[in-house]
């Protein structure tokens, strides 16, 4: 081809490029902002992170969930917190936290628990609740267990073929086990975006009292009350749980909002806190000095949990 022609072709070749660049920047500069925006309001895969002392742990919402139930069936059961730590790190050992409906033989459950040796029928290992008291009562008829090393009074509970794989889930299971239990300053975050589906009050009260025992006092409600404001522009409604002690109050918070997928929880209020389902990248947000448009409307004191459900 001739120089000339070359050099007719090269500013239209050129502009062309431009152009194609200048789409690129364009669509990235997009994508990146509604990624921020989408990530900022608590988007993204769902997701729990507990952290303290610089130490941390994720793990999925259901996750969390049997967490919080193993904690809250060995807080009503009056056990310390060495024993939630150790019925945590027994099942992430064996389930990695979910509800397994298969194992090796007939192992089933969390704690994959065998009905052939007794533990139950397999409904009843299926029951996290059921299953968590089951651990707590054979490992409190270990004597000394708490002064143990871990993976001693796990294996005592359990008799695994692999009596040491329990050890090395000892740090996050302390971690855990201090979330759910309310053990400051263990902090909790759960992410993911507001719930689709209506919940309703008198079911988280009921499994409050299921995991909690029946001693737990709870009040049902509607959220705008004598507040008279609404949750999220509906009808919402609300679980007042009073409380006396602060682990107690962080305990039962924390328990909420790690079901709050489940449950259809979209805010949990307590101590001046708020935790609002899909936003604030699922982190607690303190009500600020005197008020303002931030401060949560319905807050709550250091002497009650407030949950409040989409309806």
């Amino acid at each position: 081809m001739p120089e000339t022609d070359q050099q007719a072709k090269r500013p239209g070749l050129r502009r062309r490029l431009f152009r194609l660049v200048l789409a690129l920047a364009v669509l990235s500069a997009v994508a990146g902002y509604f990624a921020v925006q989408y990530d900022s309001t608590g988007g993204g895969a769902p997701h729990c992170r507990v952290e303290a002392n610089g130490a941390s742990y994720s793990m999925t919402p259901e996750q969390a969930r049997h967490s919080a139930t193993i904690a809250a069936v060995g807080t009503d059961r009056g056990m310390p917190e060495r024993a939630v730590t150790i019925a945590i790190a027994t099942a992430i050992q064996e389930s990695h936290l979910r509800n397994l409906d298969h194992g090796d033989r007939d192992s089933l459950g969390l704690f994959q628990q065998r009905p052939s040796m007794g533990w139950g029928t397999p409904q009843q290992v299926m029951d996290p609740v059921y299953a968590a008291g089951k651990f707590y009562e054979h490992l409190d008829d270990v004597r000394g267990y708490e002064n143990m090393p871990l993976t001693v009074a796990a294996q005592e509970v359990q008799r695994s073929g692999y009596p040491d794989a329990y050890a090395k889930h000892e740090g996050d299971a302390q971690l855990l086990a201090a979330a759910f239990t309310g053990n400051a300053p263990t902090t909790l975050t759960c992410r993911g975006p507001a719930p689709q589906r209506a919940g309703d009050p008198e079911a988280v009260k009921a499994q409050l009292s299921k995991v909690f025992g029946p001693k737990l006092t709870a009040r049902t409600g509607s959220a705008a009350g004598s507040h008279g404001q609404t949750v999220g522009g509906g009808d919402g409604g609300e679980v007042t749980l009073p409380v006396q002690e602060r682990r107690r109050g962080w305990e039962l918070a924390h328990w909420a909002v790690a079901h709050a997928s489940e449950l259809g929880v979209q805010r949990v209020s307590y101590d001046g806190s708020a935790w609002l389902a899909g936003e604030n990248r699922g982190a607690w947000v303190r009500k600020p000095p005197g008020g303002g448009k931030d401060a949560d409307p319905r807050g709550a004191g250091p002497h009650e949990v407030r949950i409040f459900v989409k309806r």
